[in-house]
């Protein structure tokens, strides 16, 4: 066997192991007749704009961490998304790599960079009310509070998440749907790298006119028909 067919062998391992663990984890779901947040939220009721769990959910071993919240109707227009869930990449994760080529080409076109914070937003994934997960986006710095990455590192970074943040069902879902989009991040974060290149304002971090930098829709249900 070739190089590259193991490497595809090895990747299709990769999907249909996340595609199993997502499956399983919906049917369990299913059969306690439970919802996916359900072990974030409890028996509250989310607030808009609240941070569930009220201090990240953070996985100090692997330097991940998210959030889900929701926004109010009137900043998010009606439609099917329910809330999403924001991911960010923890330093030393992210730090050691910043003087690749790569990122210093994508500073310079972003423009200055915040070294303070502690972590980088990676990607956001949208749910709907059910708690299935519909849609990827990217947002622009000054809604994290952060800094972001290049495409290339947030999907080197993405491709070898691992999460134990004590929220196991929603930490498999968060996995199995970045190492079954894969594809559709490098996507969204090259469509978000294009919106910024293209943004002639002063800072382009900053703008509270540049928010919702790319968005992307997703079928779950047939990339697993694709892979079952």
């Amino acid at each position: 066997m070739g190089i590259r067919q193991a490497q595809m062998k090895a990747e299709m391992k990769t999907l249909r192991s996340a595609g199993l663990r997502l499956l399983q984890t919906y049917a369990d779901l299913s059969d306690t007749k439970g919802h996916l947040l359900d072990e974030v939220l409890g028996a509250a009721v989310p607030l808009q704009w609240a941070h569930y769990p009220p201090d990240d959910a953070i996985d100090l071993s692997s330097g991940f961490q998210w959030f889900y919240h929701s926004h109010s109707p009137e900043d998010r227009p009606v439609g099917s998304e329910h809330g999403h869930i924001h991911l960010f990449a923890r330093r030393p994760l992210w730090s050691r790599r910043l003087q690749s080529c790569s990122e210093i080409e994508f500073r310079r076109i972003c423009g200055s960079e915040n070294t303070q914070t502690h972590t980088r937003h990676l990607l956001a994934i949208g749910l709907n009310a059910k708690g299935l997960p519909i849609s990827l986006f990217t947002v622009n710095s000054w809604v994290t509070g952060d800094q972001m990455l290049s495409t290339k590192l947030t999907t080197q970074l993405l491709a070898s998440i691992q999460l134990k943040t004590g929220h196991p069902r929603v930490d498999a879902v968060i996995e199995s749907v970045v190492h079954l989009c894969l594809p559709e991040i490098q996507n969204a974060l090259q469509k978000r790298d294009a919106k910024l290149a293209s943004f002639t304002g002063a800072n382009k971090l900053q703008d509270l006119g540049l928010e919702l930098l790319s968005e992307l829709p997703i079928d779950l249900d047939e990339k697993l028909k694709r892979l079952m």
